[in-house]
């Protein structure tokens, strides 16, 4: 059967028409296969979005507002885009030769993902690096005031773990870096959430001790006795210092 000559126009109009439907072609592709699919390759964008918080721009040139119009996502232009593609080669280190390899490992494997470390931050952070940094840049009061908002505005999130021991250890790392007194205010802090803990008041009388406030030191020796008596450390502490001419 012969095709109309007046039909072939029409076939080629709705060939162009389909032609223009098709998504654009995906460029510069250096880690994920050329043979991936744009939804394919959309849904990672967003996995690594919500993982570290952040928008596209991020991690591609343009200009930072709602629109994605003008994004060069083929750009390698933004360094945070080219740390990426190391990062998720990383993952693909430990997931596929690292971790393959450790023994008694869990069934179904554990397998390292981006949220893993970022949870929801763009740099990922432990909350003792976080107020170490402020102490360093800030000041110990901005330090606190950072925690308290901390608390207050992420711990629903989960980002960072605000139990007794987390700030415990970071006073321990402060005093041995030489800053008692960040450690002193850290443990103050620690303290008011945690006003039953004889193990903050048992550090805290350590490092009074150390710097030779006795009277501050015996008052928080004794603090730890009265919530925990069978500290035999503090006792021995306590009886040192109240020996002590």
């Amino acid at each position: 059967m012969r095709t109309s000559y007046r039909l072939i126009p029409l076939l080629a109009l709705v060939a162009a028409a389909a032609r223009a439907d098709e998504p654009p072609k995906l460029k510069n592709l250096k880690y994920f296969p050329k043979t991936i699919t744009r939804d394919a390759l959309i849904q990672r964008m967003r996995e690594f979005s919500f993982a570290l918080g952040v928008r596209c721009q991020h991690c591609h040139a343009g200009p930072e507002n709602d629109s994605l119009a003008n994004v060069d996502f083929a750009s390698d232009e933004k360094t945070p885009k080219v740390q990426a593609r190391a990062m998720l080669r990383m993952v693909d280190a430990l997931n596929g030769e690292i971790l393959a390899k450790l023994p008694g490992r869990h069934v179904p494997p554990v397998k390292m993902d981006c949220v893993i470390c970022h949870r929801g931050l763009p740099v990922p952070k432990t909350l003792e690096t976080e107020l170490t940094e402020v102490v360093d840049t800030k000041g110990v009061p901005a330090a606190v005031a950072r925690y308290r908002e901390l608390r207050k505005d992420q711990m629903i999130l989960g980002r960072w773990s605000f139990d007794e021991w987390t700030m415990n250890e970071l006073a321990r790392s402060l005093a041995a870096a030489g800053k008692a007194d960040a450690a002193i205010a850290m443990l103050e802090l620690n303290a008011e959430f945690y006003p039953a803990s004889a193990d903050i008041d048992l550090q805290l009388g350590d490092l009074h001790r150390a710097r030779g406030e006795r009277d501050q030191a015996i008052a928080r020796y004794k603090s730890a006795l009265a919530k925990h008596p069978e500290s035999t450390l503090a006792a021995k502490r306590l009886e040192e210092l109240e020996t002590k001419p």
